[in-house]
């Protein structure tokens, strides 16, 4: 799955993935991880999400990585911010109040660019890899995040024969296997979403479980 992928969707306005409202498990889950106020969240393949504005207004710095410079401009404008923008190494940076936006490839992002995160919130970017660069992913995620980095990790279950992805079927036994030997999971949701998903359901999805992990880097 290239860049241009994603462009293309985000040129299009084909992005089913973004929510219109904040995500619910964020606002049931997040504050019972106990993180201070000013503690700085790193959001990977961030788009445009509203879940942005929610870490902000819970007194979060956040840090939020996209690829689309369409879904960064998009994010600001539809808010009202008129954001500072700077170049950071090979990444494009949107700033405004506690949120900054990167514009580029996550890949590229170094333990030094994320010294400072000792949160996460994962909704969106697992779930929009293939297996192969799900790889990739967990195993640069666990490079660069600090150790006693504490979050959250929304994934979709289903049949992935029933439906293409993006966004993918991510089991359990994935997960443990891609980041159970270096940090701490525990499932805090395991919920039947299906009547919720048109989509899912207009493709012949039989079965869809979304799963929330607590995770905690040792």
């Amino acid at each position: 799955m290239q860049p241009e992928f994603w462009h293309k969707r985000w040129a299009s306005n084909q992005i089913g993935f973004h929510l219109p409202e904040v995500n619910p498990h964020l606002q049931r889950f997040w504050p019972a991880l106990g993180l201070e106020e000013g503690t700085r969240v790193l959001v990977p393949l961030c788009g445009k999400s509203l879940d942005l504005l929610w870490l902000a207004h819970q007194g979060h710095e956040v840090l939020g990585i996209e690829l689309s410079e369409k879904a960064v401009e998009d994010f600001f404008s539809e808010h009202q911010f008129d954001p500072d923008v700077s170049e950071q190494g090979p990444f494009k940076v949107y700033r405004a109040g506690s949120i900054e936006l990167w514009c580029g490839d996550f890949f590229e992002l170094t333990a030094g660019d994320v010294a400072d995160c000792s949160g996460l919130y994962d909704r969106a970017a697992l779930i929009a890899l293939p297996p192969a660069m799900r790889e990739q992913y967990a195993a640069h995620l666990i490079r660069i995040l600090p150790k006693d980095s504490l979050g959250l990790l929304i994934t979709l279950d289903y049949d992935q024969a029933q439906m293409a992805g993006p966004p993918f079927a991510v089991l359990d036994d994935e997960v443990q296997r891609l980041f159970g030997d270096v940090w701490a999971l525990k499932i805090l949701e395991d919920q039947d979403v299906l009547g919720e998903s048109w989509k899912f359901l207009e493709a012949g999805v039989t079965r869809l479980e979304e799963r929330v992990y607590r995770v905690s880097s040792h």
